[in-house]
């Protein structure tokens, strides 16, 4: 019993316990909450020499896509990853986009524009002269399509000009005043008319292009009123011939009128749906004053 040392409750065969670490000056360790039973503390200085072995530990980014963000096969909050070399694609890297813009739709060399239409280029070139005068009267949807990023100035002033020349003879009172009057008179007269039938052909088809872009087309104003101009011109070529010998009052003269002006709001409906993508209906309501004009001056006789 003499060699035994009754203690006071210490272990003698415990490890001396070791002075708590000092930390640097300014500095101060954050207490840790205690860990749920059964699991390991969290240790948060271990996780970047994890992540530096081949991949193993990394730490995890979001996946909308459910792919491996550190692998670079899915999205992180910087988009696709490791993928065309835009530093944005990098994990980690946060990239701003416009509120309604997609960021996937992003691509390398190409600039996303949400909302942004693909203009319609030309249907085909350039149709001479003849070609383009046949066309309006056989063919005349694939002739309006194929020309209607092109100005045809040329044609449309000639053809215009001309037919004001001639419309002058389709008159009645017109044609007797030109036909009575001296050469040094009757010249002016017709020269004036043609002007006259020129600006006219301008104006009304300034005023059908506005009509057609108010209701949602997107044709050029030149294609537009040049086209017009020879849709006017080209149609009335019937009613005009027979007028020129028989006068403007006669029975199949005005059939022919009639006739020929439902032809020309088939081809004006025809235009200004081809030249602006727009459904017949609105096209037609865009030509309709047009039409009106063209009934009240030349078909009928009445202004």
């Amino acid at each position: 019993m003499a060699g035994f040392r009754i203690g006071r409750g210490r272990d003698n065969n415990r490890t001396p316990q070791q002075p708590p670490r000092q930390q640097p000056y300014g500095q101060q360790q954050a207490p840790q909450a205690p860990a749920p039973y059964g699991q390991q503390p969290y240790a948060p200085q271990q996780w970047p020499q994890q992540a530096s072995q081949g991949g193993q530990g990394e730490p995890e980014y979001f996946d909308p896509h459910g792919g491996d963000a550190g692998q670079g096969q899915g999205y992180g909050y910087g988009g696709p990853g490791h993928g065309n070399g835009h530093p944005g694609d990098s994990p980690g890297y946060t990239q701003a986009f416009s509120i309604g813009e997609d960021p996937y739709a992003y691509t390398q060399g190409g600039t996303y524009q949400a909302g942004a239409a693909q203009a319609a280029g030309p249907t085909g070139p350039r149709l001479p002269w003849k070609e383009l005068l046949r066309g309006i009267v056989t063919r005349p949807g694939p002739t309006f399509l194929q020309m209607r990023d092109y100005a045809v100035w040329g044609p449309a002033l000639i053809v215009t000009f001309l037919y004001g020349l001639l419309a002058v003879f389709g008159l009645d009172d017109t044609r007797q005043d030109v036909i009575s009057a001296t050469l040094s008179k009757a010249v002016p007269i017709v020269l004036s008319a043609g002007v006259a039938f020129v600006l006219c052909g301008l104006i009304l088809g300034a005023v059908t292009h506005t009509l057609a872009r108010q209701l949602g087309g997107d044709g050029a104003w030149q294609p537009t009123v040049g086209l017009s101009m020879l849709v006017m011109s080209l149609t009335d070529v019937p009613r005009l011939l027979f007028a020129m010998f028989l006068g403007g009052d006669n029975m199949l003269v005005q059939i022919l009128g009639w006739a020929t002006w439902v032809v020309a709001g088939a081809l004006f409906t025809s235009l200004v749906a081809k030249s602006h993508d727009l459904p017949w209906p609105k096209a037609l309501g865009a030509s309709a004053i047009q039409l009106v004009a063209l009934l009240s001056i030349i078909k009928l006789g009445t202004i």
